[in-house]
């Protein structure tokens, strides 16, 4: 997929409250990406973007949306809903990581396991996962990355217009050190 290939008309920083959003929320520079936590280059992509928040501090949001291709990643659906179960309950980062770390090892069994590490109330964990309880907001991730024009992950946007890491992750941090006038 190239640059031209998605569609830079719609506003996607226009952030909600209910974004999982970390680093400065009041930074003038937005990265966003759509991720599947199934998917090994949105794992590999993971240090990264932890690094470019670390690194850019106060000058930098990074935002995290689904986009699991459960026809690839039979995995990545349920493990976006774990997500979400999670940030009900403060800790979507933690699961985040969590999911990551082994991207290989999503099933249900995994899920639970990681919840448990991350200290969630297992009750409502499961009474969470077994209604499928943010199935819904996976699925409006999912549809507005399509109405986008994405095809693939991790997908990126630096401030609204796309960053093409078909041809390698260091062009994330090369985008943000142009938009701040660095490079």
């Amino acid at each position: 997929m190239t640059t031209a290939d998605i569609r830079t008309d719609t506003d996607i920083a226009g952030l909600s409250s209910a974004e999982h959003a970390t680093g400065n929320l009041e930074a003038r520079l937005t990265l966003v990406e759509y991720g599947d936590f199934e998917c090994p280059r949105c794992a590999q992509a993971e240090p990264l973007t932890r690094h470019l928040v670390e690194a850019y501090g106060d000058r930098l949001r990074f935002v995290f949306r689904h986009f699991p291709d459960s026809a690839a990643h039979p995995h990545a659906e349920l493990a976006a809903e774990a997500s979400e179960a999670a940030a009900a309950q403060g800790k979507f980062w933690a699961m985040h990581a969590a999911l990551f770390r082994q991207p290989q090892h999503l099933k249900e069994a995994a899920l639970t396991r990681y919840a448990e590490e991350i200290e969630l109330d297992m009750t409502r964990y499961h009474a969470d996962m077994t209604d499928h309880l943010y199935l819904q907001r996976v699925r409006e991730h999912h549809a507005a990355a399509v109405q986008l024009g994405l095809r693939g992950t991790p997908s990126f946007f630096l401030n609204d217009e796309p960053v093409d890491v078909s041809f390698g992750l260091e062009h994330l941090e090369q985008a943000i050190r142009t938009a701040l006038g660095e490079s």
